[in-house]
C-alpha cells in the first residue's frame, strides 16, 4: 500500500514548528538534568594582567613549550585557567601519576572508616608468588606502603629497568625504617583498596572523584590493569587523562579536598598525605607522602618554581607532571606525548614550568 504524499498547509507547519521548538526544550533541559548526560561546563578563564601575570612572559614560555615539543601545557591560577595551550582534551597515559589518584581514593575510604592505617599485611592476608612474603615483611601497615617504607622488596608489575636496579634486597630494611620507590607497594595497595572499598579502583574513581568534580573527559574505558604474573599477583593500574580533568583533580586538592560545598576528600588526608615523611633531596627540598612528592618552603625547588612557598606534586616517567602550590593558588599540568617513541626534554620541562611560574608580576 502507498500512501499520497499530502501537502501541508498552514495549521499543519504550524503544529510541526511547535512540535519542534517543544522538542528542542526538551531536550535541552534533559541536557541539563542533574544525573543526566550533561555537557559539563570548563572551568572559567582570567586575563593574566587582571590576575597580575605577564602575558608578555607567558607568551615567551608558549615559545619554548612549542620548542620542546610539549603537548598540553595548562596553569590554573586561584581556580581559573591562565594558561591553556596544545590538546588539552587530550587524553594520555597518565604512568605514576596514577600514584596520587589512588592515594585521593584511600583518603576518601579512609574517612569513612573503611581502611585502617595501621592494619597489617598479614591481618589483609596480603601475600605474593614465590619466593612468598616473609613474616618480618608482613608486619608492614598500610601506612608504611602509601610512604613507600614497606620493607617489601619484591619484584612488581610495571618496575622500570633503573628501579629494579636500586631496589634493596629482600630482608634489608625492616618494615617502616627506609624508604624506596617502591612499584610493589603501590601496587598492592590498589589490591587492599579494592578489599576495603568493595569496589574497582576505575569504578570507585569515576563515582567519589571524576563525577563530583565534573572531569570532562573521564572515561572508564581509558582505564586497565597492567599484570606480569611472572613477578607479581599484583596489577599496576593505568590511567588515561586530559590535561584538563588532570587539572581539576590538582584543584580539589589545592581547595583541600572541597568541591562546590561537598568534602569529596576529608582535609585531613589532604594536610596528612601532603606532609612529608621521607627526604628524597635535602638540596632540593623534596620529600615523600602518601605517594606525592613533597616540596619544603624556602628551599631549591620552591625557590625556582613557588616563590618560596611550598606545595606537591608528582611526575609520569619523569615528564608529565601534576604540581600543586595551595598558598600561590595555582595548579600546573605538563603533558608530553609518550604513546609512541618519544625523546625526553630532560630538564627543559623544568626550565619550562619555571619561566611560567616566574610570569607572575605579583608574588
Amino acid at each position: 500500500m502507498t500512501y499520497a504524499r499530502q501537502k501541508k498547509g498552514p495549521r499543519i507547519k504550524r503544529a510541526a514548528a511547535l512540535a519542534g521548538f517543544l522538542c528542542l526544550i526538551f531536550l535541552l533541559a534533559a541536557a541539563q538534568a542533574p544525573g543526566g548526560k550533561e555537557k559539563k561546563a570548563g572551568l572559567p578563564s582570567v586575563v593574566p594582567e587582571a590576575a597580575g601575570w605577564s602575558s608578555a612572559k607567558l607568551a615567551e614560555a608558549e615559545a619554548f613549550a612549542k620548542k620542546i615539543n610539549s603537548a598540553a601545557v595548562l596553569v590554573l591560577y586561584d581556580g581559573k585557567v591562565l594558561v591553556s595551550w596544545g590538546d588539552v582534551a587530550k587524553k594520555y597515559k597518565l604512568h605514576s601519576i596514577r600514584k596520587p589518584i589512588l592515594s585521593a581514593l584511600y583518603g576518601v575510604y579512609w574517612g569513612r572508616g573503611k581502611i585502617r592505617l595501621d592494619a597489617t599485611l598479614e591481618e589483609l592476608q596480603i601475600d605474593d608468588i614465590p619466593p612468598a612474603l616473609t613474616r618480618e615483611e608482613k608486619r608492614a601497615t598500610v601506612g608504611d606502603l602509601l610512604k613507600g617504607r614497606s620493607g617489601v622488596y619484591h619484584e612488581a608489575a610495571a618496575e622500570s629497568r633503573e628501579m629494579a636496579d636500586a631496589r634493596p634486597g629482600r630482608g634489608s630494611h625492616p618494615p617502616g625504617t627506609f624508604f624506596y620507590y617502591n612499584n610493589w607497594d603501590f601496587n598492592a595497595l590498589g589490591a587492599i583498596f579494592e578489599k576495603a572499598a568493595g569496589a574497582r579502583i576505575f569504578e570507585a574513581f569515576k563515582k567519589e572523584i571524576a563525577e563530583p568534580i565534573g572531569m570532562e573527559d573521564f572515561s572508564l574505558d581509558d582505564c586497565s590493569y597492567a599484570y606480569e604474573e611472572d613477578k607479581s599477583r599484583y596489577p599496576a593500574y593505568n590511567f588515561r587523562m586530559s590535561a584538563r580533568d588532570l587539572a581539576r583533580f590538582g584543584l580539589l586538592y589545592q581547595r583541600k579536598g572541597s568541591w562546590e560545598g561537598r568534602q569529596i576528600i576529608p582535609a585531613e588526608w589532604i594536610e596528612q598525605s601532603t606532609t612529608s615523611f621521607s627526604v628524597l633531596s635535602e638540596e632540593m627540598g623534596v620529600g615523600y607522602g602518601y605517594m606525592w612528592n613533597v616540596i619544603q618552603p624556602g628551599m631549591g625547588f620552591a625557590n625556582i618554581l613557588f616563590g618560596g612557598k611550598g606545595g606537591f606534586f608528582h611526575t609520569g616517567v619523569g615528564i608529565h607532571a601534576l604540581s600543586v602550590s595551595p598558598e600561590n593558588k595555582v595548579v600546573y599540568v605538563y603533558r608530553y606525548d609518550t604513546d609512541g617513541e618519544f625523546q625526553d626534554p630532560g630538564d627543559a620541562t623544568t626550565q619550562l614550568a619555571a619561566m611560567i611560574l616566574n610570569a607572575r608580576l605579583t608574588k
